[in-house]
């Protein structure tokens, strides 16, 4: 049993919080991720590493409300405990001295980028991040990628915060104005890291992606998470979570992440329903 020392609401689908994990704490590095069990009959779920603090024994997760597991970790205060938490997990972020680095995060995303750019940051890159939402209010981490930032661009698809439009949209024109750039670096829907993909393709500009894969064990035994890439077929709990982003066949990808959208949406209405009977 795992406690939660910290909690914090940044939209009212969106927690963070900061579990007491002393043996992960001394171990993540940037790029790694956890798997997570709420309770004895929940489902396992990766959650990237967005922060770790050796003194106190504790990572920081940030998550989503999107389905039942989620939905219950959300419900979770201070104080309470989670069953599992297991890790470090991924091999992490190759970090060194690049040049130019630009890191784009879209939606929850955000949380993922902040440690690299971070890590990036302190191997004297000069760290341009891109981060978006949808609206403003679930606008993540701004001020905490800003601080390990030397420019920070900010989108919302509906304009209510910075650009209006997508993340990719500053990138492309990052990269018309003829701004030299060593590396790209993405995490977020995986929608945005195949444009991603498809924007810096074309100028043979490095880029690496953080994918989200259906992940069940998260040691390579399962193969849920297999991705191909390359042509070759990798998972992405030991092979990555990080790849080579014009690599990746996204289609495949997406194709598998929807494969059983009908039965999450089942799970999380009768999780919804035996809330509220609970309730009341």
């Amino acid at each position: 049993m795992f406690k939660i020392a910290r909690k914090r609401i940044w939209a009212p689908t969106i927690k963070e919080i900061e579990v007491e994990v002393p043996e992960i704490a001394r171990k993540a590095k940037p790029g790694q991720f956890v798997i997570v069990r709420v309770d004895e009959r929940g489902e396992r779920i990766p959650l990237t590493i967005v922060d770790y603090d050796n003194s106190k024994g504790t990572i920081t997760l940030v998550f989503q409300e999107v389905g039942t597991s989620t939905r219950k970790l959300g419900m979770l205060n201070e104080g309470d405990y989670i069953t599992d938490v297991v890790g470090p997990l991924g091999n992490p972020t190759e970090v060194r001295k690049y040049g130019t680095v630009v890191c784009v995060g879209g939606g929850v995303g955000i949380s993922a980028i902040y440690p690299v750019a971070r890590a990036f940051k302190e191997h004297r890159n000069y760290v341009i991040s891109i981060i978006g939402a949808r609206t403003k209010d679930l606008l993540i981490l701004e001020d905490e990628v800003r601080s390990v930032s030397d420019e920070l661009y900010v989108t919302t698809d509906d304009g209510s915060k910075g650009r209006k439009g997508f993340t990719t949209d500053v990138l492309k024109d990052l990269i018309k104005e003829g701004r030299h750039i060593d590396l790209v670096y993405a995490v977020g829907p995986t929608i945005m890291m195949k444009v991603v993909a498809d924007v810096t393709r074309p100028y043979k500009i490095k880029t690496i992606v953080s994918l989200n894969p259906i992940m069940v064990d998260g040691s390579g035994m399962c193969g849920a998470c297999r991705v191909r890439v390359g042509g070759q077929v990798k998972f992405a709990c030991v092979d990555g979570p990080e790849f080579d982003a014009h690599l990746v066949d996204f289609d495949e990808l997406l194709a598998r992440l929807r494969m059983y959208k009908e039965e999450e949406k089942l799970s999380l209405e009768l999780c919804e329903k035996r809330l509220k009977i609970h309730e009341t």
